[in-house]
């Protein structure tokens, strides 16, 4: 199997690419949709605005933890990693960033984010936002990405914890609505990431990684990504039943939900628009948090 490299590897010849080359090891752009996740469920904690001091510990708890474990999950990955087009450009396979710094920044971050957390918010919170990354690092990235065509699945369950940490940071305890929002996420990774798996599919065959599209083909990924829409549009709905948002909510939730049904049906009929649905799942994810901080704030 042949390796793709880079022609130009990226030397770092300056502190500005040297810092540039580590805020990459972070994948800012996951980081962001995550902590829209985090806000809203410490609106809905607390009925009200939290406060802005809390919601600003808690945030910048939460991204030194997710930038720690985006930065051990490319120090793993950094073999495979040179064999995907997607990839081949990050900062260990282009020699940018050396694996034993990346591995002690990693290490730093995430530790640096369970006491920031544990010092401004509460010890369950730092427990939770460590055990996400623990389970991202050790359980997907270790084990379930290269042996299981289940990876993305479980290891969704690493992606789907950011709502814990905020109701944690709020209330210092887990509730029902908490786990409801924890399952929204958990049942849209599969869809969002197994998209993003149809448009590099010859990249992970390449790579040995058993995604879906590689081990069952692309026309039973995208039945799988019509269920699991659906799924997560009917799981959504469950946080009005249990009281703790309105009407407000409903109505945007019960409007996202059928449109990404629709699109995910769109998708089976077009596959080559893959990256189209991406998107869509992203603006929904965003969307289904907002309108829970949007109601609460608004029926006070």
């Amino acid at each position: 199997m042949s390796q793709i490299r880079i022609t130009d590897p990226g030397v770092v010849t300056s502190t500005g690419d040297r810092v540039r080359a580590y805020i990459e090891l972070t994948k800012p752009r996951i980081i962001e949709l995550l902590l829209i996740t985090t806000v809203p469920a410490m609106v809905v904690a607390a009925q009200g605005w939290p406060g802005l001091g809390l919601v600003l510990a808690t945030l910048v708890g939460g991204t030194l933890s997710a930038a720690g474990a985006n930065t051990l999950n490319q120090v793993l990955d950094r073999d495979i990693d040179r064999l995907m087009r997607r990839t081949a450009g990050r900062p260990l396979p282009t020699d940018r960033v050396e694996p034993g710094r990346a591995l002690a920044f990693g290490v730093t971050l995430g530790l640096g984010g369970f006491l920031w957390l544990w010092a401004t918010t509460n010890l369950l919170a730092g427990i939770l936002s460590t055990v996400g990354l623990l389970f991202y690092v050790l359980i997907y990235t270790m084990w379930l990405k290269r042996t299981s065509v289940q990876n993305i699945v479980i290891g969704g369950a690493a992606g789907a914890v950011p709502p814990l940490v905020g109701w944690a940071a709020v209330t210092g305890s887990l509730a029902l609505p908490a786990w409801i929002m924890f399952a929204v996420i958990f049942y849209w990774t599969p869809p969002h990431f197994w998209t993003l798996s149809l448009r590099y599919r010859d990249d992970y065959a390449a790579a040995g990684v058993p995604m879906l599209p590689v081990v069952v083909g692309v026309a039973a990924t995208l039945e799988h990504i019509v269920r699991y829409s659906l799924l997560v549009s009917g799981v959504s709905l469950m946080l009005y039943a249990v009281g703790v948002v309105g009407v407000v909510y409903l109505i945007v939730a019960a409007a996202l939900g059928v449109a990404l049904v629709m699109a995910a049906f769109r998708l089976r009929r077009r596959p080559a628009e893959a990256m189209r649905f991406f998107g869509w799942t992203n603006l929904y994810l965003a969307g289904v948090f907002l309108a829970m901080a949007a109601d609460v704030l608004l029926s006070r």
